[in-house]
C-alpha cells in the first residue's frame, strides 16, 4: 500500500509520523527499536515448510521495497542506533541496473559505513564499472560515490579513470571529475600529487563550458590557501576570466539580479587576493580589473556588495 503520491508504504508513513510526534528521546528510542526488529524480520528469508511451495522474500525481489528498506535503515542510523545488519543490502543495491536504486545504495553506504569497513573495499569494482560506463548518469553516480566512499587505499584503483573523465564529452561529467580528483588528492596526496592536479586545473580553467570552469575555481582556491606558488603564472588567465564575467560574456543563466555570475566573481577575486598577497609583481596585473569589478558590482544589491567587499 502506498500513501498519496509519495510512493511510501503505509508502514513507513506511520513510522515517520510516530517519530515526529514522539515527546521524548526515550519514546523515540522505543519506536526505533521496534523498527529495527521489523527491518530484521523483513531481511530474513521465510522458513520453508515441507510439502509447501517455497516462500520468496519479497524484499529481495522488489526493488521498490528494497529501496524503502534502505531509506528506513538510514533513519535508524540517523537517530543513533546500529543498523549494520542491513549494510549488505545497500552493498547489493549499488550493483543495480536501475540508476535510482544504485544511487540509493551508494548514499546509504557513504552515510553509514565506517572508513575502515570492509564493505567499502568491496565496492571498488562496481565504482570502476560505473566510471567506465557509456551512460552519463552512471558515470556521475560513480564519481559522486568516489567522493564520499573511497579511502586512501582505494584511490589508486579509481584515479586513472577519473583522470580520463576530465576529457569526457559531457560538461556534467567533467565538472564532477575535477571535484573528484581534488578529493582523491586530499585523501591520498602520494597517489594523486599536487603537480598532477595543478596540471589538469590549468586545462580545465580554460574549459569551453562555464560550469566546468567554475568548478575548477573551487579547487584552485582550496589549493591556493595551502600553497600559492603553483598558481602565480595563472594570474593573467584569472584576470582575463574575471574581465569576461564582468563584461557579461557568460550566458544570462549565470546572472543573479543583473549581477553576472556573482559567485564566480567572488571566487576569482578571493583567488587573486591569495595569489597576490605579499607579491608586488603578481599584484600589479590585478589592480585595474579589481577596480573595474568593484565599480560594476556597486549597483545597490547584496550580491554586488559581497563582490565589493571581497575586492576591498
Amino acid at each position: 500500500m502506498s500513501t498519496g503520491g509519495t510512493n511510501l508504504s503505509k508502514e513507513f508513513f506511520d513510522l515517520l509520523k510516530a517519530i515526529g510526534e514522539s515527546k521524548s528521546k526515550q519514546e523515540e528510542d522505543r519506536i526505533i527499536i521496534k523498527e529495527i526488529a521489523t527491518l530484521k524480520k523483513k531481511l530474513e528469508a521465510p522458513p520453508s515448510i515441507p510439502g509447501q511451495p517455497t516462500v520468496v522474500n519479497t524484499l529481495l525481489n522488489s526493488k521498490r521495497r528494497a529501496k524503502e528498506f534502505l531509506v528506513r535503515l538510514l533513519y535508524v542510523e540517523m537517530l543513533g542506533h546500529d543498523a549494520s545488519f542491513g549494510y549488505i543490502k545497500a552493498l547489493e543495491m549499488t550493483a543495480s541496473a536501475s540508476l535510482y536504486h544504485k544511487r540509493t545504495g551508494y548514499l546509504v553506504c557513504g552515510a553509514c559505513l565506517a572508513p575502515t569497513h570492509e564493505f567499502r573495499f568491496m565496492m571498488v569494482n562496481q565504482m570502476q564499472r560505473d566510471l567506465q560506463s557509456s551512460h552519463v548518469l552512471e558515470i556521475c553516480g560513480g564519481l559522486l560515490a568516489c567522493t564520499t566512499i573511497i579511502t586512501g587505499d582505494m584511490v589508486p584503483a579509481v584515479s586513472g579513470e577519473v583522470f580520463k573523465l576530465l576529457d569526457h564529452a559531457s560538461e556534467t561529467v567533467r565538472k564532477k571529475a575535477i571535484l573528484c580528483l581534488h578529493r582523491c588528492h586530499q585523501i591520498a596526496p602520494e597517489a594523486v600529487t599536487q603537480g598532477e592536479v595543478v596540471e589538469k586545473l590549468r586545462k580545465v580553467l580554460c574549459d569551453r563550458d562555464p560550469s566546468v570552469m567554475g568548478a575548477s575555481l573551487n579547487v584552485i582556491e582550496a589549493l591556493a590557501e595551502a600553497d600559492t606558488l603553483p598558481f602565480k603564472e595563472l594570474v593573467p588567465s584569472l584576470v582575463s576570466i574575471l574581465k569576461q564575467v564582468c563584461d557579461h560574456r557568460l550566458p544570462t543563466d549565470y546572472d543573479y539580479h543583473r549581477v553576472p555570475a556573482p559567485w564566480m566573481q567572488l571566487k576569482l577575486v578571493r583567488i587573486l587576493g591569495l595569489v597576490g598577497a605579499n607579491d608586488a609583481a603578481a599584484s600589479s596585473g590585478m589592480y585595474e580589473i579589481l577596480h573595474e569589478t568593484m565599480k560594476k558590482a556597486d549597483i545597490g544589491i547584496n550580491a554586488g556588495y559581497a563582490i565589493v567587499y571581497e575586492c576591498i
